[in-house]
């Protein structure tokens, strides 16, 4: 039987959609007649980039937990019973074999209705440090991969697999098209390019600290192809020059990631699972609004193995200057970061957990 059916479910951010997309793809390619459903959140980011995959998908009418006293936390068993209603409607009428949650709110109540249904489930967690909504679903779910050792606080120990995350699969084969991808984006392939990746909404830090050392790049011959990120674009997108590129959001992430000499990003487990597959000179400088700082986590990790600078946000003033010009010119510096940063690489995450999926097919094909 190769005419399965699966739904995926994650989003809120391009860290839970694009994994979602990866894994939607390898198990196209694996079984060519299966059907996808994705189902996320009503008017967040993944309403928008599933569709441009190629994928149909269902909204919920469910948000996050905020930290302060909110309307939208007023409304939130509201939000959750109508999802968790709609889940149903959406599992009866599509039937799946098999349930994938990336993570997100929507993902929440659609395993937690589908487990209760008794349809297979498995969860995909980037970080370090879980999210509310997997830690919710773990005892419900067949099979949990992860990227990181040291889950087991978290989740139940037989139930892990460490995969490490799936990426893109355009960052496979992104290679070195230097040439080729300076001129996309209308750069000249014989200077250095600096690539800032501050995620699909922006890093407001980021961004005050790439226009504030606008000059230093200028004065260094080093042009600057800049995600500021859709929250941001109205107030910098004044900066664009011949020299510099300023962009809301970045489709074709294998083009940029070949055109830069080194990136500055934040550090989700997304991005470092893709940098790390890219092996590009990367400086992070981690978000500390995040739970339990794991984004810092996260960089340290690759920092510690000589693959990355790391930069906290209360050090950029001092740091980022000098460590930037001593990377930007130091060859030697650049190679080895990107030599240590590639070892940590698991370029075979999705296969991998297409394999165990697999797997959990046959079983209940067995148990009929």
């Amino acid at each position: 039987m190769s005419r399965y059916r699966f739904i995926l479910s994650g989003g809120g951010t391009g860290g839970h959609i694009y994994p979602a997309i990866a894994i939607a793809n390898a198990l196209r390619k694996k079984f060519p007649e299966a059907q996808f459903l994705f189902v996320g959140a009503n008017d967040k980011m993944e309403m928008e980039k599933v569709p441009q995959a190629g994928y149909a998908i269902e909204g919920l009418w469910i948000s996050g937990i905020q930290r302060k006293l909110t309307f939208s936390n007023l409304a939130f068993p509201l939000k959750l019973i109508s999802s968790l209603s709609r889940s149903r409607k959406i599992i009866k009428s599509f039937k799946p074999d098999l349930v994938i949650g990336t993570g997100g709110f929507a993902s929440g109540p659609l395993l937690r209705m589908a487990a209760s249904m008794k349809v297979p489930c498995v969860l995909q967690e980037q970080n370090s440090y879980p999210g509310i909504t997997n830690k919710w679903l773990a005892p419900k779910v067949e099979k949990i991969f992860v990227a990181y050792d040291g889950l087991e606080k978290f989740f139940p120990a037989d139930k892990i697999i460490k995969t490490g995350n799936p990426v893109r699969e355009d960052l496979l084969n992104s290679g070195s098209r230097k040439k080729e991808a300076a001129g996309f984006f209308g750069l000249d392939p014989e200077k250095p390019v600096l690539f800032v990746m501050g995620g699909s909404l922006g890093a407001k830090r980021i961004n005050e600290l790439v226009a504030a050392h606008l000059p230093l790049f200028s004065k260094m011959g080093v042009q600057v192809l800049w995600q500021c990120g859709k929250l941001y674009y109205e107030k910098y997108k004044e900066f664009e020059s011949e020299t510099v590129r300023v962009k809301t959001f970045i489709g074709r992430m294998d083009q940029a990631y070949a055109a830069a000499t080194v990136i500055i990003s934040r550090a989700g487990a997304g991005a470092v699972s893709e940098l790390s597959i890219v092996a590009k000179p990367v400086i992070f400088i981690p978000s500390p609004n995040v739970a339990e700082d794991h984004q810092t986590k996260n960089a340290r990790a690759v920092a510690d193995k000589g693959g990355a600078v790391l930069i906290r946000e209360s050090e950029l003033e001092d740091r980022f200057a000098p460590e930037f010009e001593n990377l930007v010119n130091d060859k030697d510096h650049q190679q080895n970061l990107s030599a240590n940063i590639k070892k940590l690489a698991l370029p075979g995450a999705t296969e991998q957990i297409v394999t165990e999926i697999v797997k959990i097919l046959n079983a209940k094909q067995r148990n009929v």
